[in-house]
């Protein structure tokens, strides 16, 4: 082989090293810190600007879930009360249901209301949200009864 060959053949295996690296930190900092999160976006009002139909208290459906419980986990019993803020699950102190689960992130899912539907929403996280057995990647919509897991913990919505 050619000098210039072995030449291009180490610069490309120090790229490759360096991207590794990057990538390596990258999900360190989002595993320690938290996912980025977008300063506004849909459903959210510009601050101090809230609609007057987000002032008044929701109304409840009769048959419609009132609470998230944790029904199987090392966390088993430990529940969220709904109401028109979103339940941040995760590892994280700022979590409204705090996994310890060494596959949960630590702001891993979301679930949160529209209208009169519940939907659950994966923040990035590495190991992913399931709802049933299928992993979600998008916004998904949650009845009563449905079964989310993260990690090896599974929550329900209940009413």
């Amino acid at each position: 082989m050619s000098a210039l060959t072995l030449l291009l053949i180490r610069f490309a295996y120090l790229a490759i090293l360096w991207i590794f690296v990057l990538a390596a930190v990258s999900v360190i900092r989002s595993d320690m810190f938290g996912a980025r999160m977008p300063a506004s976006g849909p459903g959210k009002a510009k601050a101090g600007k809230q609609p007057k139909a987000a002032k008044q208290q929701p109304t409840r459906r009769r048959g419609s879930p009132t609470h998230v419980l944790v029904v199987q986990g090392t966390n088993a019993g430990e529940r969220a009360e709904l109401d028109e803020r979103p339940i941040l699950i995760g590892r994280g102190n700022d979590a409204a249901i705090r996994l310890d689960d060494d596959y949960v992130s630590t702001r891993h899912a979301r679930i949160a209301q529209s209208g009169d539907q519940w939907f659950v929403e994966d923040l990035g996280s590495t190991n992913g949200t399931y709802v049933g057995s299928a992993r979600i990647s998008q916004p998904t919509t949650l009845t009563l009864g449905a079964q989310v897991r993260i990690g090896k913990t599974i929550l329900e919505l209940r009413k």
